[in-house]
């Protein structure tokens, strides 16, 4: 797999937040920061598909995760 540099520019606040976040986790910067894009790109996609499904969901009577959650167990 090949890797890419990016650079990103943080104010006071978002460095200190990573930095915390760095200090508490025991990893590196990089480490850090990879899975919060991860997490946030994953996070997006689910919300891109939930909105794209939603209407038939809606349709069949599946208003709330609770009504999925119900149907599943």
């Amino acid at each position: 797999m090949m890797k890419m540099t990016v650079t990103v520019r943080l104010d006071e606040d978002l460095e200190k937040l990573l930095d915390d976040a760095v200090e508490r986790s025991g990893h590196s910067r990089s480490e850090v920061v990879r899975e919060a894009l991860r997490r946030h790109l994953a996070r997006m996609r689910f919300e891109s598909l939930r909105a794209q499904v939603m209407p038939f969901a809606e349709a069949r009577g599946y208003l709330t995760d609770e009504d999925v959650f119900e149907k599943l167990l």
